[in-house]
């Protein structure tokens, strides 16, 4: 229950990834309602000085940063406060599990949010999922964990809060299909051969969302998309015939369900992450906000346009790797983590990042009933593999 008349304890939120995009704007949102919300644990991977910053500014009971190599620059950093400082996967993943936690917030980049979101669930955590890459990897041994060990888990990204609002209130009303808005990225009306030289710098600039680098990189191919099909197919119990994707460059529709009857409910908004992140903290209660207010008069036209999945392979080859199942959305995501991080340092060409992805997911061995074991296998042979691929070019 929210607290409305500040007569019980503000929830505890443990944030996952608290120095990047969705961590930092995770923050803002504790910061306007501190009666409701407080921060218990703060971590990131390797952006230390912006970790002290944050320590220092909300005082956690826990930090922690993965990459072990800068423990000892935290923990001198914090020493002079009441703050328990640990480093690694493992340290961020026992994190997730504490028992003062109340709301655990995933916002890893990638596949490393995996172990961490395993770690929640087994402990029964409310989850705001903000790491969509832990159900496109694993989707169907994190529902079956959440069944086991009743976690719930209330997604952040702008199309699946989108879809899980339109959902609120329906009951058991049949979902005949959802529809997930794209904004089309930076390359919407780019045809192929202009592709062929597009630069990192080119692919950074996204026309309405302000995210970090791999995930803006992802939009720009399409592939974010991809994963978000994936994920919805977990998140709502969908088969994959009843998930479309339509681009809407205005990305004011954040993405809207058609029931049986053919009535089609959306969720409208200004793009600001500030909104789901909020409504995944707050559920099922909405706080008030003094965030900017669409003004459809700003915005007298909102366009739709099928994909172009010839321009956007790589949402084909997230439809085929969903439709295929079993390890194939884990190599997808591991191939596309390397050739992102390639295409970032300038060794790879931007259609050249689906080439790569398509090649990898041919290569490595299928496996239609994964443990979790297998896909820490998959992840790394799919790595390796695209990583090879990549130094070929």
């Amino acid at each position: 229950m929210i607290n409305h008349n500040n007569t019980l304890q503000p929830k505890q939120i443990a944030l996952l990834g608290s120095t990047g995009s969705i961590g930092t704007q995770a923050l803002d949102v504790i910061t306007a309602h501190p009666e409701h919300f407080e921060v218990y644990a703060l971590t990131a991977n390797n952006n230390v000085d912006l970790l002290i910053q944050q320590a220092r500014r909300f005082n956690p009971a826990v930090v922690a940063i993965a990459n072990d190599a800068h423990y000892f620059v935290l923990k001198e950093a914090l020493r002079d406060l009441p703050i328990h400082v640990f480093s690694g996967i493992e340290a961020i993943a026992q994190i997730a599990s504490m028992e003062s936690v109340d709301i655990v917030l995933t916002a890893m980049v990638g596949y490393s949010g995996l172990l961490p979101t395993l770690a929640a669930v087994k402990a029964g955590k409310m989850i705001a999922l903000a790491n969509k890459e832990t159900l496109v990897v694993a989707g169907e041994l994190i529902y079956s964990l959440v069944r086991q060990h009743q976690a719930s888990i209330i997604p952040v990204d702008s199309e699946h809060s989108a879809i899980f609002q339109c959902l609120v209130g329906e009951g058991d009303n049949l979902v005949e299909k959802i529809i997930l808005t794209a904004s089309g990225g930076p390359f919407r009306t780019t045809d192929m051969v202009q592709l062929t030289t597009i630069t990192k710098k080119e692919a950074l600039r996204h026309p309405n969302w302000t995210m970090g680098s791999k995930i803006t990189i992802d939009s720009a191919t399409m592939m974010n998309k991809g994963f978000e099909v994936i994920e919805a197919k977990w998140l709502f119990g969908l088969d994959p015939s009843q998930i479309e994707v339509l681009v809407h460059p205005q990305s004011i529709i954040h993405s809207m369900v058609q029931f049986a009857d053919g009535s089609i409910k959306a969720q409208m908004g200004l793009p600001d992450m500030r909104l789901p992140i909020q409504y995944a903290f707050s559920y099922p209660h909405r706080l008030p906000s003094l965030w900017p207010r669409l003004d459809f008069s700003a915005y007298s036209h909102l366009t739709f346009e099928q994909p172009n999945y010839d321009k956007f392979r790589n949402l084909s080859l997230a439809f085929d790797a969903l439709k295929r199942q079993g390890n194939a959305p884990c190599v997808l995501n591991a191939a596309n983590e390397v050739v992102v991080a390639a295409f970032l340092r300038d060794e790879i060409g931007f259609l050249q990042m689906s080439d790569v992805i398509e090649s990898t997911l041919q290569k490595v061995t299928f496996l239609s009933q994964p443990a979790y074991d297998d896909y820490v296998a998959s992840d790394e042979e799919a790595r390796a593999i695209a990583t090879e691929f990549v130094a070929n070019l």
